[in-house]
């Protein structure tokens, strides 16, 4: 993999701060480059969205073997993905800095487009109502209302939260994969229960009692009957079923234990996604999928945003660790086209690393790394002085807190 200079120097600057052991503004840094590359990820298709074009604009990378039907799905995998990625920043109040303009902007369009995706009448009308695709990306728009509620439905008319309803009640047809897939439709039912609308409790419940089976120790999940080494834990699993397990238990629907082990497993997996950031901030391409990019460190952002980071894993580690992935990976332009849209690729346009499942659209799954931004700028995340990450330290020389099994 071939570094920029500015990467080299930006590590350096890191590193002589730490060194240093100066109080300066570097979580404003960091968080503005976390600000600017979300956004530059996100725009492309909220603004498209809210202008009806997206369909007319979106390019369609696909492989040649793609196994799906492109134009029936792709939309919405790029709607909901975006969505559920951006939704706890766009849930932060509105406020006259360059960032607070940033976002109320993009809140709006995207409300905007959440309405065009549902109108029949929308040229940027998508589907819900044919092939299994779908199952998964109205699980995340599902998610970015969960994540948001007050941001992102509440504001909605009747009208479009009624299509919304109906759309994600016409899933119900059909079935999908034996997998993590069980967990979408377990919460885009637990989100109609959410809102009191009448939700398949049999879906709910088959989520969770397989995930509990298919639970094989130390915080990690089989994906299905048989263990595969990838970041779906990240990409759907931990996030996906504590997100459903906090609504079962706030409608009574489920016991407080059953949430609180969910939660405790997340935080034990999210240490182990700290681990993998390198000391150059970089992270092991492995596993199905690695074209979602930075949603590999969805549950760590996740536990963050929820100030449950162990004691011993400081928010400021965290916040410079993601950082240096982000800036390794958004600040140039190899993951994206001349228009601005994401590239198929890890590090670059790199179209043989793509599922056969991924196109265009899939590819949005990166903004679920960026959740932490839900929390405010003066949030000691964000504010504590620079920290280095575990591996760092360790490839340092630097006392580090040994790693260690759990039984929970």
């Amino acid at each position: 993999m071939k570094y920029s200079v500015s990467f080299f120097a930006l590590l350096m600057l890191f590193q002589l701060a730490l060194a240093q052991n100066k109080k300066n503004n570097t979580g404003l840094q960091d968080r503005a480059i976390w600000v600017k590359s979300l956004y530059k990820i996100s725009y492309p298709v909220i603004h498209n969205l809210a202008n009806e074009t997206l369909k007319k604009n979106m390019p369609l990378e696909k492989l040649p073997n793609y196994g799906l039907n492109l134009t029936k799905v792709t939309y919405l995998e790029a709607l909901g993905r975006t969505a559920a990625g951006v939704a706890p920043w766009l849930a932060l109040p509105d406020d006259e800095t360059e960032e607070g303009k940033m976002r109320k902007s993009l809140r709006l369009e995207l409300l905007k487009g959440l309405a065009n995706s549902v109108n029949p009448e929308s040229p940027d009308y998508m589907n819900y109502r044919t092939e299994s695709q779908p199952i998964v990306d109205a699980a995340y728009v599902a998610q970015a209302f969960i994540r948001a509620p007050e941001a992102l439905w509440k504001p909605l008319d009747d009208l479009t939260k009624k299509r919304f309803v109906e759309e994600f009640k016409a899933l119900r047809t059909r079935s999908g994969a034996y997998n993590n897939w069980l967990l979408f439709s377990g919460l885009t039912e637990g989100f109609l229960l959410s809102i009191g609308e009448q939700y398949d409790p049999a879906r709910v419940q088959f989520a969770v009692n397989k995930m509990k089976e298919w639970y094989v120790g130390d915080s990690w999940y089989s994906d299905g009957e048989k263990f595969g080494m990838d970041y779906y834990n990240s990409y759907v699993i931990h996030p996906m079923l504590v997100d459903l397990m906090k609504i079962l238990v706030d409608k009574k629907r489920a016991p407080q234990s059953e949430y609180d082990l969910v939660l405790k497993r997340m935080v034990r997996y999210s240490e182990y996604l700290e681990r993998l950031i390198s000391p150059e901030g970089t992270y092991p391409a492995y596993g199905r999928s690695i074209t979602y990019r930075t949603a590999a460190f969805q549950a760590l952002a996740q536990t963050a945003l929820m100030e449950k980071l162990p004691d011993y894993v400081k928010p400021a580690q965290v916040r410079c660790g993601l950082t240096m992935v982000i800036y390794n990976l958004y600040n140039g332009s190899q993951n994206f086209d001349q228009q601005g849209w994401l590239v198929l690729g890890f590090n670059g346009h790199q179209p043989e690393v793509a599922d056969i499942y991924t196109s265009t659209g899939s590819l949005y799954m990166a903004t679920l790394g960026f959740l932490t931004l839900g929390l405010p700028a003066d949030h000691k995340f964000w504010t504590d002085e620079a920290a280095p990450w575990t591996s760092l330290k360790a490839w340092k020389g630097e006392q580090i807190k040994k790693d260690y099994k759990v039984e929970y």
